[in-house]
């Protein structure tokens, strides 16, 4: 008998049955066939047959999901500075930065970074800061959180940080933790976050004199790049590196970065026969160009400094800087990690001023 086009009823079957008769289940984003379970139905549909599919079903939407590659995810990180001893430090504040695609925590001892975390945000802002901050507090030596005399909150969760004594916009921890990451000469700050692009000016303390956000659309964002990065099956880490290793010459931007009809284009290249590595170049050419609409706009005065995880792909940084005209400052702090490292030295600063939590 031959396969039925899904998900139609045969016989008067419930759908889920009629499919598994005839090697189909229903999934996420919907119908596929699955030849291990084509004699998996034996007879009539008693309820003991029923029960013994689904088991077996079970097992192997089990089996799939644990073997199913993660193309999009990134590589979590805490640090501790083994040079400072927490233990002889007047303050210790906090910076929590909870970010629609990634949270991170910042402890910082009398003004210098002590230690951080960097890791994935979950579905509920509350349990991400708590996540990050004790991610941050295992690579601490033994740091009790009594011990911390404020704690500011910053990113799109900030306001749903329970401990957090203050919260801050990102733009002001940004600029504050961009030049203490790369230092006082910055004054323009490029952020590339996980649904939004920021462009930021300031002066040598990290004072925001002007900035431009978009925050309408995930074009050009890191969201957009980990979508695109699983479509093609590159794991994210690798993506600015494969987009340069093309033959030839380089391939223009694909027309659009939204993330919708961009995976519909580069689904067509790659069809024309197009290589992985020319349809990463367009999509990092494409992310460049909706970048630096958002920096032109706002003006660039040196020196230029990148925060966010888009920091780290070459593949759309390499494209931006020419239209730029300048170089980009580097550093050897993570550069996901600013925004939480200005909210921290904002609370330091407090401490300073006499704001410190009575113990």
């Amino acid at each position: 008998m031959k396969r039925f086009d899904p998900p139609k009823i045969i016989g008067g079957l419930p759908p889920l049955i009629a499919g598994l008769k005839f090697g189909w289940m229903p999934f996420d984003r919907g119908w596929k066939p699955l030849p291990h379970i084509d004699n998996a139905w034996v007879g009539e549909a008693s309820s003991r047959d029923i029960s013994e599919i689904r088991i077996h079903v079970s097992r192997k939407l089990v089996m799939t999901e644990e073997t199913k590659q993660e193309f999009w995810r990134w590589t979590e990180s805490n640090w501790v500075n083994p040079d400072i001893n927490w233990q002889d430090a007047q303050f210790v504040t906090v910076g929590i930065d909870v970010g629609s695609v990634s949270s991170q925590a910042v402890i910082v001892a009398d003004g210098q970074i002590y230690a951080y975390s960097n890791m994935r945000t979950g579905a509920d802002s509350p349990d991400s800061a708590r996540n990050a901050l004790n991610f941050a507090m295992d690579a601490a030596d033994r740091l009790p959180e009594e011990r911390m005399d404020y704690c500011i909150g910053t990113g799109y969760g900030r306001v749903n940080i329970p401990f957090a004594d203050r919260t801050l916009t990102e733009i002001a921890c940004l600029a504050r933790g961009a030049i203490f990451i790369y230092g006082p000469k910055v004054r323009t700050v490029l952020d590339v976050g996980g649904q939004d692009i920021k462009a930021i000016q300031c002066d040598e303390k990290g004072k925001v004199t002007n900035f431009l956000m978009n925050d309408k659309c995930a074009a050009g964002t890191g969201r957009g790049m980990e979508v695109f990065s699983d479509l093609v099956g590159v794991p994210i880490n690798n993506v600015g590196d494969r987009s340069f290793e093309f033959k030839g010459k380089e391939p223009p931007a694909v027309s659009s970065t939204c993330v919708v009809y961009a995976k519909s284009e580069a689904i067509g290249l790659l069809r024309k026969g197009w290589s992985t590595e020319e349809v990463l170049a367009a999509y990092c050419k494409a992310m460049a160009e909706q970048i630096y609409s958002l920096v032109e706009r706002v003006g660039v005065k040196p020196e230029f400094a990148v925060t966010g995880g888009m920091a780290k792909n070459r593949g759309v940084m390499d494209r931006l800087m020419p239209r730029v005209g300048l170089e980009r400052l580097t550093t050897d702090w993570d550069t996901q990690i600013a925004g939480a490292a200005g909210a921290a030295l904002f609370g330091h600063t407090l401490c300073q001023k006499g704001k410190a939590k009575k113990k």
